[in-house]
């Protein structure tokens, strides 16, 4: 079977909502990214096989195929072909599975895979437009198999099953945050990041011609435990999730170059890591969020290893009991999850996380000199999205 290797991983910084990336066309943030993951890697853009992107929030800006668009607004080559996925929040990581699985097949020897979301002008929700209506997402046909939960009621239910407290999701949130402070602290993130130039929008929102740089993720929050615990549910009354230990509203995109192994020694590429295997799980569309859980059992198994054997876990942290009941299904060590942060402390910018946690899980494994990473990620409707790789 065609070795796939992943060549270059890049991402942008994480904007906060209305923060430093919020003025952004989405077309021109993932174009950035993907035109900066071809420069770094010298590769000519003519060798793209495919680009596959992933978005959640289709509409507007980043409706008409935002990961084409994105590639023709650089000048890229017409004759690039591009897909974009809805995998809910796993999109770009589904999106970089297909890319994946396209070269694995010997379909293409080049891909691109990639994602977007700028929530501060295209909001969750916005897919689904009140006036007028085109009718709902689901109906009385869905509603006779499976009873409709929001992603807050499923996160609230998960720690019910799995007896996590207020007190484990603060700590847990505390504990993302200080990785991440100390991450930036010592520049654990140099080598993936791409500096965003932005444009200043003047009073009518319109560009004014200046622009300022966006380098940094601007989700860290100095806290304290105390300070968690006084902030009030966001779910339920007496829910364990709050502001402080969920996932950021964010803006952001990444990019990741994946060839056979064949084509990068052709090309004179040199691969940073292999794509080993991948997965999208199905799990309970009620509980919603432990799709992460069933798409590590599955890749686990598959590739006859057990947890122990990974060395790094990039899992979104979309809500705190997520990765705590995935944590204790899987027996993962949690020195190994998230060195670096997650979603809590750096953001969570819906279909542009996926690409931004491989592209962290390639860094980290270079940094750290580890060899075996897992990127995993909960996605709305009960799905799981699921990658193992090893670095070379």
């Amino acid at each position: 079977m065609t070795e796939v290797v992943i060549t270059e991983a890049v991402r942008s910084p994480k904007g906060k909502r209305n923060g430093g990336l919020s003025s952004m066309h989405s077309i021109d943030l993932l174009g950035a990214i993907q035109s900066e993951a071809l420069s770094r890697s010298s590769l000519d853009p003519l060798e793209v096989g495919q680009v596959v992107g992933g978005c959640v929030g289709q509409v507007g800006m980043q409706t008409m195929n935002v990961a084409r668009n994105s590639w023709l607004a650089q000048g890229l080559p017409i004759e690039v072909a591009a897909t974009t996925v809805d995998a809910q929040c796993g999109s770009s990581q589904q999106a970089t599975n297909m890319a994946y699985a396209m070269v694995k097949s010997g379909v293409i020897d080049v891909a691109m895979g990639c994602g977007v979301e700028v929530m501060s002008q295209v909001p969750m929700g916005a897919t689904v437009p009140k006036e007028p209506s085109f009718g709902r997402p689901i109906n009385r046909n869905y509603w006779e198999h499976h009873e409709m939960t929001s992603q807050f009621e499923g996160a609230e239910r998960i720690a019910e099953k799995w007896g996590i407290t207020r007190a484990d999701t603060d700590a847990f949130g505390m504990m993302s945050q200080e990785r991440a402070i100390k991450a930036w602290d010592e520049d654990r993130f140099s080598t993936q990041i791409k500096a965003i130039e932005v444009p200043d929008l003047g009073d009518d929102g319109k560009p004014t011609g200046t622009t300022q740089t966006v380098a940094r993720d601007e989700g860290l929050r100095e806290t304290t435990l105390e300070s968690l615990a006084k902030l009030k549910p966001v779910a339920r009354e007496d829910g364990v999730h709050t502001a402080g230990n969920s996932s950021q509203i964010s803006d952001g995109a990444g990019a990741v170059i994946m060839m056979s192994a064949a084509k990068a020694d052709e090309l004179g590429q040199k691969p940073m890591a292999r794509v080993v295997d991948s997965v999208l799980a199905g799990s309970d569309p009620v509980l919603m969020l432990t799709g992460p859980i069933t798409a590590t059992q599955q890749l686990l198994e598959r590739n006859n290893m057990k947890m122990s054997d990974i060395d790094v876990v990039e899992i979104n942290e979309a809500f705190a009991s997520v990765v705590l009941a995935w944590q204790k299904e899987t027996g993962a060590d949690i020195e190994t999850v998230n060195p670096n942060g997650g979603a809590i402390a750096l953001g969570h910018p819906l279909g542009g996380t996926g690409a931004i946690l491989m592209t962290k899980a390639v860094h980290e494994l270079h940094r750290s000199d580890k060899e075996f990473a897992l990127i995993t990620m909960c996605c709305g409707g009960g799905l799981g999205t699921g990658t193992l790789i090893q670095r070379l």
